[in-house]
């Protein structure tokens, strides 16, 4: 039965593959690699369900397995939705990247230029004697500081951490941010920050005069055809969301309503933008945005959104001192090997590679402590590689 429901899903999926990138079409491989190295799991319990997209040089393989809701047996599909949390970020780098083109920002501006509350910044600092004091800041706080988690702004501003990532506007997030304390100088180490990532969309907001997420959705989403993708999705969206799961290896999945930072109704007045984490999509949009990234600007219906230049100088590359490992704005990437991509706080996952035109996308709703340690994660990159290694060869 459940071999059935997968193939099921694989060969539904495969009919969902037209037209790819420029128009190119984009030909199902005929293979299963994720599917065989997944099915297992499955066949446990242990994972709910997935979503496996692999794509190299105009050939895709695509597998929905199990399902999206284990009790009412509703099969995976490309047209669910579910929230891809710290995924959000690298949409904002995209804006970023896009201010940055137009010559409206430079990464080394002060953010104090564009949002004035982050003139005078405090660090905490422990003493000879132990104790910690507040001090003011030495270094400028730069853009380029809080969109690679190098500005020494808290993880989550306290508004988020008892209200979760929706709980209040993006220039009030900014505000709030400005008024704690840093955990460290500026440019000096690396704090993972969703705050980071709300201030620069802060500056966005400022310097195009319009709310971030309707500059997203003017720029970004609905150029590529990304109907599917919002913040505050509609009822009927939800009621195709992929439901959450607690699992642990060996353990049957077991259903959780929802997460903290993500709490219950997920949509309505009470919801606004964030882009450190808070955007919800499908596998069908977001293969939009990536293999945007793979061409290098390009979407898969032609229209260009960045330059290729900018992808490559801007994007591409890590806007980190080299210690710091490679991040750029809003993106985890190594030029050398032309990486780009970002996984989610419920273990969703997408990487390209633009100078070989791989892909690879894992959508699922999972919490647990780290998605490495799950054994079908290890199986499902390890089929990726077996995947890219077998269009090579047919090459």
């Amino acid at each position: 039965m459940i071999k059935s429901r997968i193939w099921t899903g694989l060969a539904l999926a495969v009919l969902m593959i037209g037209t790819g990138i420029c128009g190119e079409t984009v030909k199902d491989s005929g293979t299963s690699f994720a599917a065989d190295a997944v099915k297992p799991y499955i066949d446990s319990g242990e994972c709910p369900g997935a979503i496996s997209v692999f794509y190299k040089n105009g050939m895709q393989e695509t597998a929905c397995l199990g399902y999206a809701d284990v009790a009412r047996k509703i099969p995976m599909s490309l047209d669910r939705t579910f929230m891809q949390c710290s995924q959000t970020k690298g949409f904002c780098g995209v804006t970023v990247a896009m201010l940055v083109e137009e010559g409206k920002i430079s990464l080394d501006d002060p953010v104090a230029k564009y949002l004035p509350e982050f003139k005078t910044l405090y660090v905490a600092k422990k003493g000879k004697d132990g104790k910690t004091a507040r001090v003011p800041a030495k270094n400028v706080l730069t853009i380029r500081m809080v969109m690679n988690h190098t500005g020494g702004l808290v993880t989550d501003i306290p508004s988020k951490n008892k209200r979760g990532w929706p709980a209040i506007p993006l220039r009030d997030a900014a505000r709030e941010a400005a008024n704690c304390t840093l955990v460290f100088e500026p440019g000096t180490r690396v704090l993972y920050s969703n705050t980071g990532i709300d201030v620069g969309a802060a500056v966005v907001e400022v310097v195009t005069g319009k709310k971030w997420d309707v500059f997203l959705k003017e720029r970004v989403l609905d150029p590529l055809g990304m109907t599917d993708t919002a913040f505050n999705p509609t009822d009927e969206q939800l009621s195709r969301s992929i439901s959450m799961y607690d699992v642990a290896e060996g353990k049957k999945a077991k259903f959780c309503a929802f997460r903290k930072k993500m709490p219950l109704p997920h949509n309505g007045p009470h919801i606004h933008p964030s882009a450190g984490a808070g955007l919800w999509t499908t596998v069908n949009d977001q293969l939009k945005f990536y293999k945007m990234l793979m061409n290098l600007g390009v979407g898969d219906n032609g229209v260009r959104i960045l330059k290729e230049d900018t992808v490559k100088d801007v994007l591409a590359v890590s806007r980190r001192p080299a210690k710091y490992g490679g991040y750029s704005l809003g993106l985890v990437v190594n030029f050398d090997r032309g990486t780009m991509g970002h996984s989610g706080a419920w273990k969703t996952y997408c990487q390209v590679n633009w100078r070989k035109k791989e892909l690879k996308l894992w959508a699922v709703q999972e919490w647990h402590s780290n998605k490495l340690k799950m054994p079908w994660f290890k199986a499902w990159n390890a089929a990726a590689d077996k995947f890219f290694a077998a269009m090579s060869e047919q090459k």
